[in-house]
């Protein structure tokens, strides 16, 4: 059985298509990666892992390939998150980031149109072994590899640093003096794009969802918990972190310290992952 691993780092987790292989010892003794397991859950055409629930992330996926578009809905008491789902039949990391309780899991298939049908359901009752556990691992939003530069970067910035703060900082001073905004993107992409973390760090430029997963990218990695926020900086829809270490919360929104976004008034949350 396949356990999640700290100060051990595993081959490249291609979230994507959710790959998980062995692969060299991690640098970082705080990072945790996504395991597989051996405890699941089918129902209908859904299959859930929860080996590892406790940890802040369950692996779902379908039973066959689909042809059909697929939704995954997670819900905890009135809290409701929705996701896409891969119809390769691929496991896919998805956060409990709803704390601990009592999960429901529903599959929903595209029928015709707009309609879709419900082909599974599995119930978890969560009890996490911190309620922030959710935000020290890799995700569907916040989808980083092993081998992914930014990972390497992380490592390289914090080594040697024991006080959570100053790992913070060396992240955030990094993001913020190496990459800029990509007017491009913004203008090109489409509903339902998910933020890509390796493609941005290659070009050093990302719209404000692509710059906020790499800076949660780098500190989870460093064993630090970084929310990517998603809702609204006053009226632009936009994206920033949050990271709470010890009893402090820490707000950095890359874009506004990039200055590729002008002063904001208010932030309203909408979600995070």
């Amino acid at each position: 059985m396949l356990t999640v691993r700290r100060a051990a780092r595993w081959a490249a987790l291609v979230l994507a298509a959710a790959f998980f292989l062995p692969a060299a010892l991690a640098d970082s003794a705080s990072a945790v990666w996504p395991e597989a397991g051996s405890k699941t859950k089918k129902a209908g055409k859904l299959v859930v892992d929860s080996s590892h629930m406790e940890d802040g992330y369950i692996l779902c996926r379908i039973k066959k390939a689909s042809k059909h578009r697929l939704k995954l809905r997670i819900t905890k008491g009135k809290e409701t998150m929705t996701y896409d789902l891969n119809n390769r039949g691929n496991d896919e990391v998805f956060p409990l980031q709803l704390g601990s309780g009592k999960y429901s899991v529903v599959l929903f298939e595209n029928v015709t149109g707009k309609k879709y049908s419900q082909e599974g359901k599995a119930n978890l009752n969560v009890k996490l072994t911190r309620e922030d556990a959710a935000y020290l691992v890799p995700n569907q939003y916040v989808n980083y590899e092993i081998a992914f530069e930014a990972v390497k970067k992380s490592d390289e910035l914090t080594a040697g640093k024991k006080d959570e703060t100053d790992r913070y900082r060396a992240v955030c001073e990094f993001v913020k003096s190496t990459f800029l905004y990509d007017f491009i993107r913004a203008a090109t992409v489409s509903a339902g794009m998910l933020p890509d973390i390796e493609g941005a760090y290659k070009k050093k430029m990302g719209i404000c969802q692509d710059l906020s997963a790499i800076t949660c990218c780098m500190l989870r990695v460093a064993g630090l918990p970084g929310r990517l926020v998603i809702g609204y900086a006053d009226k632009q829809y936009h994206a920033w972190t949050v990271t709470k270490i010890g009893d402090k919360e820490y707000f950095f929104d890359p874009t506004a310290a990039i200055a590729a976004i002008g002063k904001v008034k208010n932030y309203t949350v909408e979600r995070m992952y």
